[in-house]
């Protein structure tokens, strides 16, 4: 097992580096350093010497990848790219480019974003599996027909709808809760209440239609036609039997996704003025904070390598037949 895990962290500097060289390819093609100094400057009129001397303050003076001007490795060292790039490998992220302190924002942001997240993460799975189970016991009837068109139906309507809607019908017209802000106080299940309830009712189609499949699929098997044939109750072999060998298609969905609460979401956080981790990468990407955006990719990376090696590890506790060399 330390072996694996081992192999699979040397296996993820490459990728680390693939992606933080896909992130810059992809920022400098739409942005050039002189649009981030006009940005960041903030001025209507802003002089060809103050472009240059923000520039030099923050180490865009030098050629993105390659510099010409120096010979051997300094050609590649002296880049924007290597200089930007080397401190993110020690998780030393820096300042952004209006000059807050990254770490400290991700430290501070990432809590608002674990309060939506998680919550909406744990009791979105207890409801589609929950769902799912309920519509698997009436398989082949009508109300298990009618069920796949709902949850169809759920999965075609936008999720800005269920947003926009929650908070018109239940913040606007009932007036149950805030429309939008947040509260760090013990306040603060009143600005999460409804983000929360919108998550929920938003993955249900998606997630209870695919639980569904998985339980479906399980169903059909000898071991669950062997424990019918010896009289078991539906609700048994359901709860006994199903669903823990159904444990490792959804935990490869599930484990994967945990790292990524971490990073908050994007149109949640912006609608419902949360500041969690998704509207400070949403504000640094209008901002063209670049400093921003590509510590958080960096995060979001090293987040989601970590997710795949905890669901290859949780595959040995759901199946003892798994084994990780």
């Amino acid at each position: 097992m330390l072996a694996y895990i081992i192999r699979r962290l040397i296996y993820a500097v490459p990728i680390l580096i693939g992606v933080n060289l896909l992130t810059f390819i992809l920022f400098f093609i739409v942005n050039t350093p002189d649009d981030m100094a006009r940005s960041q400057l903030g001025e209507k009129y802003v002089t060809a010497d103050a472009i240059e001397n923000w520039k030099k303050e923050n180490g865009y003076d030098k050629p993105l990848f390659l510099n010409s001007e120096q010979a051997g490795l300094y050609s590649v060292t002296d880049t924007i790219f290597f200089t930007k790039s080397l401190k993110l490998f020690v998780f030393d992220f820096g300042q952004s480019e209006s000059g807050r302190d990254i770490t400290t924002d991700v430290s501070r942001r990432m809590w608002p974003s674990l309060a939506l997240a998680l919550p909406s993460f744990v009791i979105g799975i207890g409801v589609n599996i929950c769902v799912a189970l309920m519509v698997v016991m009436f398989r082949a009837t009508p109300l298990d027909r009618a069920a796949v068109v709902l949850f169809v139906g759920l999965m075609s309507i936008s999720y800005l709808f269920y947003i926009i809607g929650g908070q018109y019908l239940i913040s606007k017209m009932w007036r149950l809760v805030p429309i939008s802000g947040f509260d760090a106080s013990s306040q603060a299940w009143k600005f999460l209440i409804l983000p929360i309830t919108v998550g929920v009712v938003a993955g249900i189609g998606a997630g209870a239609r695919w639980y569904r499949t998985l339980f479906l699929e399980e169903s059909g098997q000898d071991y669950v036609r062997t424990a019918r044939a010896k009289g078991l109750g539906e609700m048994t072999i359901l709860f006994r039997h199903i669903l823990p060998n159904a444990l490792i298609p959804i935990l490869t969905g599930v484990v994967v996704v945990i790292p990524s609460l971490f990073m908050g979401s994007l149109l949640m956080e912006s609608f419902f003025g949360i500041p969690g981790l998704g509207s400070y990468m949403l504000d640094a990407i209008r901002s063209q904070d670049f400093a921003i955006v590509r510590s958080m990719v960096f995060i979001g990376s090293i987040l989601y390598i970590f997710g795949l090696i905890l669901t290859d590890i949780s595959y040995t506790w759901a199946d003892p037949r798994v084994r990780l060399n």
